[in-house]
């Protein structure tokens, strides 16, 4: 719907002024393109990584015998609880290369120790039997790990895994604090700026009113408007995948949280 119309309300669900001109002026930045490939690459490579490293962190953590496991997951769990807060990590993330680097989006986001708990949760509520089995059949921990608990897991991984995605894929502030290459932009972060633009834009046409000058500038949309349009784009990929993951995703919840 047209910006300015939207603003007097009562709209509910058809357009009163039907327009493009939100979703052009979103995609018109010559950026976007760029910035929805970058994120597509830290959605699908963080993701992928982040559910391998966290299974095989709660496949080693559910043995009962590893040695210092209790100390290992206090150390996993300080970090959830204390922060160093953004300076020290800005000082890190510069001493060992991630400042414009695509690795800042990945390697942060490996490892969290809560979806860590989750995935151990529902790998302990597996029938231990089928441990021993494949031990006296003579299978190694790799092999057991990935041949028979993982197909196990699909649910809870399903889970973790949208989890990860949403919250890559959402992810602005990394860009925001750690980037200034604008090739290494992702989508939420442009999208960003062009929210900025547009109150900016807004915000003048309002300060020269007020002082009397009438500027010739004819608004179709406004920052209510471009925020929705932005909405709709930066939900709509989530909202094609969770169908798919919807059972697994109700089912791993439910287990991982539950049985220990």
């Amino acid at each position: 719907n047209d910006g300015q119309d939207s603003a007097r309300g009562g709209i509910v669900l058809w357009p009163r002024v039907f327009t493009w001109k939100n979703y052009e002026t979103v995609l018109s930045d010559p950026s976007i393109m760029s910035a929805f490939w970058v994120s597509i690459a830290v959605t699908v490579i963080g993701t992928a990584t982040s559910l391998l490293v966290t299974f095989i962190t709660a496949y080693a953590m559910m043995h009962r015998n590893l040695v210092g496991r209790s100390w290992v997951m206090y150390l996993f769990l300080a970090p959830m609880y204390f922060g160093g807060g953004l300076i020290p990590q800005y000082i890190l993330y510069s001493k060992i290369g991630l400042l414009n680097n695509f690795l800042v989006y990945i390697i942060p986001s490996c490892f969290g120790a809560y979806n860590m708990i989750i995935v151990r949760s529902y790998l302990n509520s597996i029938p231990g039997s089928l441990h021993e089995a494949a031990s006296l059949d003579g299978a190694n921990d790799l092999t057991i790990a990935f041949r028979i608990l993982l197909p196990l897991a699909k649910p809870v991984m399903a889970t973790v895994g949208l989890w990860n995605a949403v919250g890559l894929w959402n992810n602005w502030t990394t860009t925001m604090y750690f980037i200034t290459k604008k090739e290494l932009f992702t989508l939420q972060y442009v999208l960003v700026q062009v929210l900025k633009e547009a109150e900016k834009i807004a915000q003048i046409i309002k300060e020269a009113a007020m002082e009397g000058i009438i500027l010739d500038i004819e608004m179709e949309v406004t920052s209510v408007s471009i925020q929705s349009a932005q909405l709709m784009i930066t939900t709509l990929p989530i909202v094609c995948v969770y169908p798919f993951l919807q059972k697994y995703f109700i089912k791993g919840t439910t287990l991982g949280s539950v049985k220990d």
